[in-house]
């Protein structure tokens, strides 16, 4: 960050200090010892022409290495985004995984082997989640369709519940830092599908808001993500909305500056939809 502040530095005081010395400099050497050479007449064309290729190849000089820095510094933010997930994966599997020993600790001081039983399923569930997203965040050449699509086909292994999966547009206009987001979305939401919706389908849309069958009335849509299942539906009180990290998906889509609904179907299951303008 400090040597974008040091370049751009340069680029301006470049800016100002460049123009004056060649014109000015020109101009001095022409009255000093070309005026008897040169015209006034001559001398004015001779200096437009100069104004306009310093302009010229000055501008596009500047601007490419704008552009350059402007892509770094792009992919450095894109970096650090990617890096900060990694943190969060790591504190978020040690706090589920401490959690759940000590819940399997518990059941088995209780002689309670079943809950025991669904202790350990869980913490192997979280542990291959985390080993699945440490091995492909954004930047590692896996596009974001085949990981979506990997993980899900994981997901419904591990859980049983068939999943429909339509994927019409690989979200390449995004960010690193945005799929990011959209991919813990995913991960949030059918993770609640695992634990509390008992259904036995899912489905995953991803599309253009077109492709989608969206917008018309409610106005253009540039993207959609929307997940369905046919579980029992989810009761969001506020306290319940915590616990279904109803608030960390919102908090995500609005990063993403997306609109975010999830409501319980009419006939039956949970829908959540991310709509995001173009």
């Amino acid at each position: 960050m400090r040597r974008y502040r040091v370049s751009l530095r340069m680029l301006k005081w470049f800016t100002i200090v460049l123009p004056p010395l060649v014109i000015g400099g020109f101009e001095l050497i022409r009255h000093e010892l070309l005026l008897s050479y040169l015209s006034m007449e001559t001398g004015n064309l001779y200096i437009i022409a100069l104004t306009f290729v310093l302009s010229f190849f000055f501008a596009t000089w500047m601007f490419r290495r704008i552009a350059r820095m402007s892509d770094s510094l792009g992919e450095e933010q894109s970096r650090n985004a990617v890096y900060g997930e990694r943190e969060r994966l790591a504190q978020e599997l040690h706090d589920t995984i401490a959690q759940n020993l000590f819940f399997l600790n518990v059941q088995l001081q209780k002689g309670d082997t079943e809950e025991a039983r669904s202790a350990v399923a869980e913490i192997d569930h979280q542990v291959r989640q985390a080993i699945f997203n440490l091995r492909a965040l954004p930047d590692d050449g896996i596009s974001f369709r085949d990981r979506v699509t990997g993980w899900l086909q994981q997901w419904e292994t591990m859980t049983g519940v068939d999943v429909s999966i339509r994927i019409e547009w690989d979200a390449q206009t995004l960010s690193s830092a945005d799929l990011v987001h959209l991919f813990s979305i995913v991960q949030e939401a059918f993770t609640n599908i695992r634990k509390h919706s008992e259904a036995a389908r899912a489905e995953l849309l991803l599309a253009a808001g077109e492709a989608g069958g969206v917008g018309d009335a409610a106005g253009a849509v540039g993207w959609l993500l929307r997940i369905r299942d046919d579980g029992r539906g989810l009761q969001l009180t506020s306290a319940a909305s915590s616990r279904y990290g109803v608030s960390m998906m919102r908090r995500r889509a609005e990063q993403l500056g997306a609109d975010f609904t999830i409501r319980t179907l009419e006939e039956g299951g949970t829908e959540v939809l991310l709509m995001r303008r173009p």
